[in-house]
């Protein structure tokens, strides 16, 4: 793709802008593997800023590999309450727990072991070998799949498997000899800050000369988006004695968290919320019913973890219960 000169003008200049101008994140502060591991699981499908906050909790609560690995699962989901996608901390915890029943407490350095633990695809297992042991392998996030799609103007859409074949292969050229977790962090906030998604900020990228696209705003092209799914989601809030009732969600979407029972039948709902789980738009309606044997009552100051969307609907009416009690 480039000679070898230009590689090294290439990763001397992204290099250098990463040290100006990367942002100071908690993640970039160590080389721990387990607290890399922690961000990585956290950062799927979600934003920096909203993954911050939990990363200092989680590690807080869960200092190392054996504090998670001997957590309860109610406990894993109380503190990733409200980040939605609870299958990742499903997996992070059967993760940590094969890591100390089949690695001694000791993740694993190469990319071949990693992949073997639960929950970790090549994107995981390729981050946690960049940034917390250095090594220079391809890793292909969307800010990476993006740069690297710019700079060699790649035209073909990227959802193929001849497409991430031919990614990972241009993201390889441009390794440099060691220092992987820079050049990969370095690479990755450039599509974050500069590089970014639509109209990217070229003026201010430090390798446009190295760019081949001719409209990067077109590039990575992206496979046509499915159609939005539309959903009812019938709910109802019993009470009786202060207690509110709850049920365990019947999965899979929130298996292991506790949800507002289902309607029995319909009526004028007291509450209504839109919400969006991948391209399923959901309309969840909530009703009142009295208390039905099988549901399991708490108190609203010991709620048990709950789905953002239904915590959010028993928080709200809870409060405008008491708003009309005074």
């Amino acid at each position: 793709m480039i000679s070898s000169e230009e590689r090294k003008d290439l990763h001397r200049r992204l290099h250098g802008w990463f040290r100006r101008h990367g942002r100071d994140l908690p993640w970039r502060r160590t080389r721990d593997p387990y607290a890399i591991l922690v961000s990585e699981f956290m950062l799927q499908q979600t934003t920096v800023a909203a993954v911050i906050p939990y990363f200092e909790r989680w590690m807080a609560a869960f200092p190392d590999v054996a504090a998670l690995a001997a957590a309860e699962d109610e406990q894993v989901l109380h503190l990733w309450q409200g980040l939605g996608y609870y299958s990742r901390a499903r997996n992070l915890l059967r993760a940590a727990r094969e890591v100390v029943s089949a690695h001694a407490g000791v993740i694993p350095d190469d990319v071949k072991s990693l992949r073997q633990l639960p929950g970790i695809g090549p994107y995981t297992a390729a981050a946690v070998a960049a940034f917390a042991f250095d090594q220079c392998v391809p890793v292909l996030d969307a800010n990476i799949i993006r740069v690297v799609a710019r700079l060699v103007d790649y035209q073909k859409p990227i959802a193929s498997t001849s497409a991430k074949i031919s990614l990972e292969s241009f993201a390889s050229e441009l390794l440099p000899a060691r220092g992987g977790r820079l050049h990969t962090s370095a690479i990755m906030e450039l599509g974050a800050l500069v590089c970014r998604s639509g109209q990217p900020d070229c003026p201010a990228c430090p390798v446009r000369e190295f760019c081949r696209a001719v409209k990067p705003e077109n590039i990575p092209r992206k496979p046509t988006r499915q159609p939005t799914l539309f959903e009812r989601d019938l709910r109802v809030i019993a009470q009786r004695s202060g207690n509110v009732y709850l049920v365990p969600s019947e999965g899979p979407r929130w298996r292991g968290l506790w949800v507002l029972p289902r309607a029995t039948r319909e009526g004028a709902p007291v509450f209504e919320l839109a919400y969006v789980v991948t391209r399923h738009r959901i309309h969840l309606e909530v009703f009142r019913e009295r208390p039905r044997a099988g549901w399991t009552a708490f108190s609203p100051d010991s709620l048990p973890p709950m789905p953002t969307p239904h915590r959010r609907a028993l928080t709200k009416l809870l409060n405008f219960s008491l708003e009309n009690a005074r």
